[in-house]
């Protein structure tokens, strides 16, 4: 499977699916995400949504030709159906014709579009499973997914300065760890971390 033929609706579906389930009471809980809470991620979702969303219709402009914003603890009022209709909006910009080609932007930074696609699907992807892991909610990639983001994430899982300011240095899962664990260990996150 290569990025182009990704599925993000899968991706951007499961994570809508644990919108209705983030307690509004939890927004200040932290999150698998060192330093952020559920209110910091909610927010940077957000962000990110617009960003490369941006990217895949090789449009510059305030959402992706800047470096993201810190985000804020709390997310606005309406983010549940924002952010729903902000990853609605990603899937089909990197479900349309052409998106996979040629530059693309976000953050500030240029890439190739086959390259950031995979940065965008990534992003959701394991944010996702921060959200469900702060959330109590239960995640599941699809294994197609699984399998093309632990390639992405693997190549430079020894090379920290190519990581630094992404992910924290992988963790080692445990032996028996599914597929999906040992993605999310890539990362630098635990893939047994509770809230």
């Amino acid at each position: 499977m290569t990025g182009t033929e990704a599925d993000f609706k899968t991706v951007t579906d499961l994570v809508v699916g644990l919108l209705a389930g983030v307690d509004d009471e939890r927004i200040a809980a932290p999150t698998p995400c060192e330093d952020y809470t559920v209110g910091h991620l909610l927010d940077h979702m957000l962000g990110l949504a617009l960003a490369f969303t941006a990217a895949a219709r090789g449009e510059h402009g305030p959402h992706n030709d800047a470096p993201p914003a810190a985000p804020s603890p709390t997310p606005p009022q309406d983010w549940r159906p924002l952010l729903e209709a902000r990853l609605q909006v990603l899937a089909d910009a990197w479900a349309a014709p052409g998106a996979w080609e040629g530059d693309a932007t976000a953050g500030g930074v240029t890439f190739p579009a086959a390259i950031m696609g995979l940065v965008a699907l990534n992003e959701v992807a394991v944010h996702g499973w921060d959200l469900a892991a702060a959330t109590g909610q239960p995640y599941e990639l699809d294994p197609a997914t699984v399998d093309l983001l632990t390639g992405f994430v693997g190549q430079d899982a020894d090379d920290q300065a190519a990581r630094e300011g992404i992910y924290g240095p992988p963790v080692t899962p445990a032996p028996d760890a599914t597929p999906q664990d040992r993605l999310i260990a890539l990362t630098g996150r635990d893939p047994k971390w509770s809230r």
